[in-house]
């Protein structure tokens, strides 16, 4: 790079990037003055497992660098190691964790032990057992486990375990079936390769289910968000406090006045704010959202926004603290079950979100997202039922989805492969790129909405540059 003093001449601009940058690749400028790539890259499917999958769980190892996903198989439960490499993803062998079949697999990762914690509904002949947990130890591409623990000596339904980072704790929420289908929660703790638990707590003493919970790690409270049907179905939220081996709740509110369904959350690190998706039952089964709040054991909300103007299924959320973004993916019932996903972005009470993309051309279902921090980008795990219902993942680098392509946003192009985070170099106003293909020489290029280059201005019009051989362009010249 060429400097007089401290500034850059010749047009090269320099900025951290957010998200990886190839070779060449239209960058625009973001609100914070990183540099990212215009659209999404989608990587290609990677098959976990050649057999029907259901009740797929998933969670980011951050001590391994791993993806650990838990689901069943036949008439067992099974759990894998996934490595992420750029935009691939890669499974050692699959271990079995239960010999019988399991549901509502739930995996958490537990960063003061380093340890995943799988919970999950045993179940024989079609009846649910015991809500049960095991320890997990992430060693290279596989798994092992210590042995399992009963939480719940009754049928379990709806599991979602999260970690609570402020008690160094796992939580999980459930709906306990003999006991009047009541929402109730129970706490962790991890020691070596078991756990223990303390006493159960009952949140809700109506019938519960689209059970969901996340930890809300700015005011230290555990947030569960599920259907209320014995108030009408309603989407209800409560928020919990860790003490011990025990937890206590506020008052339980409403964020959707109507019934919903797949509720899905996550925490907003960055707005310190909850995010749930949820399918809205009561406006055509719609993909919508909320932003909530948490004030002490209360929590509050904003305005509902669609992010799907279709039927949905299948949510799984998860929050980008790269790009500061939510991650939505879903099988979107409005496009053949097609999975779809979509990026939000949260300013106050509220989230705006870019345009939904389809990251898997067939019905899918189980769907969950991953952040691998590690690596920056999104991880998604599903079965693929367009392909007998394979245990299945790709990955997702967000780009500049929740970021589009503006008439002032366009800087130029990497000079060079960068990686998320990397202080990376721009050939901009006036340089010559030569990491082009396909030009034609004297013909004016414009920026797509996709990032790629065209001779027709697309909406908005972006000047690329004019192209003086068929690998290089003179940037917006």
């Amino acid at each position: 790079m060429r400097f007089i003093g401290n500034a850059p001449v010749d047009g090269e601009v320099r900025a951290i990037a957010s998200g990886a940058l190839a070779t060449g690749e239209a960058v625009i400028v973001n609100a914070d003055g990183t540099v990212s790539v215009i659209s999404s890259t989608i990587g290609t499917a990677s098959i976990f497992q050649e057999a029907n999958s259901s009740y797929i769980g998933s969670d980011f190892d951050s001590n391994s660098n791993k993806v650990v996903v838990a689901y069943q198989v036949g008439t067992t439960g099974m759990c894998v190691v996934g490595t992420v490499s750029g935009t691939s993803i890669s499974f050692g062998t699959p271990v079995e964790f239960s010999s019988i079949e399991t549901y509502y697999n739930s995996v958490v990762f537990d960063s003061s032990n380093s340890k995943v914690v799988v919970a999950y509904a045993p179940a024989d002949g079609g009846g649910y057992f015991y809500g049960t947990a095991r320890v997990g130890t992430v060693s290279g591409t596989s798994i092992s486990f210590g042995t399992a623990t009963v939480f719940e000596s009754a049928a379990s339904e709806y599991i979602s375990a999260i970690f609570d980072s402020n008690s160094n704790k796992v939580v999980i929420a459930y709906r306990d079936s003999p006991n009047s289908d009541s929402g109730t929660a129970v706490v962790g703790t991890v020691s070596g390769t078991s756990i223990s638990f303390g006493s159960p707590v009952v949140y809700n003493s109506g019938t519960t289910d689209w059970v969901s919970a996340t930890f809300d790690s700015n005011s230290n409270k555990v947030v569960i968000a599920y259907r209320d049907v014995s108030n009408s179905a309603y989407g209800t939220a409560i928020v919990g406090t860790v003490s011990g081996t025990s937890i206590s709740f506020g008052s339980e509110v409403v964020f959707e006045a109507a019934q919903v369904r797949h509720n899905s959350l996550t925490f907003d690190s960055n707005s310190n704010k909850v995010v749930i998706a949820y399918r809205d039952q009561s406006n055509s089964g719609f993909g919508t959202a909320i932003v909530g709040t948490v004030s002490g054991t209360s929590i509050s909300f904003g305005t509902p926004v669609v992010f799907e103007s279709a039927a949905l299924e299948y949510i799984g959320s998860a929050f980008n603290s790269s790009s500061n973004t939510v991650f939505l993916a879903y099988n979107d019932v409005g496009n053949s079950d097609y999975g779809t996903a979509i990026v939000g972005t949260v300013s106050g009470t509220s989230i705006s979100f870019g345009t939904p993309f389809v990251f898997e051309s067939g019905d899918t279902r189980y769907i969950n997202s991953v952040y691998d921090s590690n690596s920056s980008v999104m991880a998604i795990v599903y079965a693929d039922s367009g392909n007998a219902a394979y245990g299945t993942s790709i990955v997702v680098d967000v780009g500049g989805v929740d970021r589009p392509l503006t008439s002032e946003n366009f800087v130029g192009f990497a000079n060079s492969g960068y990686a998320s985070g990397q202080s990376a170099a721009i050939n901009s106003t006036c340089m010559v790129d030569s990491n082009q293909t396909s030009l034609t020489a004297g013909q004016t290029y414009y920026v797509q909405t996709d990032g790629s280059l065209g001779t027709t201005p697309a909406s908005p019009s972006v000047v690329a540059g004019t192209a003086i051989s068929s690998n290089s362009i003179i940037v917006k010249g």
